[in-house]
């Protein structure tokens, strides 16, 4: 089969395990699209949203359309990075029993990944969770634990401040997107989400999802096709040089925002592999489109939520970052002419 027909039947899965994951997580499609672009760009993602929002039952929904192991844990203050690797429980018999962590009890075969409220984790636990991350491997039971296939997704508590570790700008970089799950803007979403008994019994919801739409093994391979075929003219390489560069100093563009001091506004901005992690989820937002080169448009579906986290803004502005990121990622838009 030719490189084309392979990206063609890939994309068809793709928009298949998308239209599967919609049929029963309603009013997220412009988070399951994200996700899905993650997904085949091979790229980690913060999840940013309330308490009981379908985050989890989202993350499950994908690993069985995936087809491959799913992996939660949730942060706390007393957690310790062994905790990741080892599971310790007295038996019947009152002796110590040591079994595999939530890490590495799926280990090759872990598609998804899920650290709830990250931010109530200690710094050292976060250090292990970015090793694996970004080397894919962890030694536990005097072995190395490969994580081919494995995608992690983190949430943070933003409600608590209490009791909780920021994530590094570092930490931060490691992510592709940082993608917000709110409340159904649609109001029939609502009422089927509170009164439809359909969605009151998770197990019974996701039960539909019993064949994978694709297989997650594939994934990587497939990126690599993906990345090497996708074309980026020298018109869009100049502008994502443009956007990045504007990132560093928005000034020198023209960016004005409201109520902002535009010189004590950025600290830093988008890293290298930031950008470079930018351009290949526009290549994979091509390939879903079905096109075999990156528009502006492929830019602008994957700039907020790359950029998001990376912008790293003055302590006077990190409080109002929520509502400060989505207008500068804008103002990057009228203010830089696109090719």
């Amino acid at each position: 089969m030719s490189d084309k027909n392979l990206l063609d039947t890939a994309r068809e899965q793709a928009l298949k395990m998308e239209a599967l994951v919609n049929a029963v997580v309603v009013g997220q499609e412009e988070a399951v699209r994200l996700i899905l672009i993650a997904l085949h760009a091979r790229g980690h993602v913060l999840l940013e949203g309330g308490v009981g929002v379908g985050k989890t039952t989202l993350l499950r929904a994908f690993s069985k359309a995936l087809g491959g192991g799913f992996g939660r844990v949730e942060g706390s203050v007393d957690m310790m990075p062994n905790d990741l690797l080892y599971r310790t429980w007295i038996d019947g018999k009152g002796k110590p029993v040591i079994d595999p962590g939530p890490l590495v009890a799926e280990s090759e075969e872990m598609a998804v990944f899920f650290f709830n409220e990250i931010n109530r984790a200690r710094p050292q636990v976060q250090a292990l969770l970015l090793r694996v991350m970004a080397e894919r491997t962890a030694d536990a039971f005097g072995k190395e634990y490969l994580f081919p296939h494995m995608v992690v997704f983190a949430d943070r508590n933003r409600v608590e401040k209490e009791e909780t570790f920021e994530l590094s700008a570092a930490a931060r970089d490691r992510f592709l997107f940082e993608i917000s799950i709110e409340r159904p803007s649609n109001p029939s979403h609502r009422r089927d989400l509170i009164f439809n008994t359909m969605f009151h019994d998770v197990e019974n919801l996701l039960s539909g999802l019993r064949d994978p739409a694709l297989d997650y093994t594939d994934l990587n391979e497939l990126d690599r096709l993906i990345q090497n075929t996708i074309k980026v003219s020298p018109e869009i390489k100049n502008y994502v040089v443009s956007l990045w560069n504007a990132t560093w100093d928005p000034q020198a563009v023209g960016i004005a925002l409201d109520d902002v001091y535009m010189e004590d506004l950025v600290v830093a901005g988008a890293s290298v592999r930031g950008m470079s992690a930018m351009v290949r989820a526009a290549k994979v937002t091509a390939w879903l489109a079905g096109r075999d080169h990156v528009l502006p448009d492929d830019i602008y579906t994957i700039l907020l939520p790359t950029l998001s986290h990376r912008v790293f803004l003055s302590p006077v502005y990190e409080g109002r970052r929520e509502t400060i990121m989505p207008v500068f990622t804008q103002a990057l838009r009228n203010n830089i002419p696109t090719p």
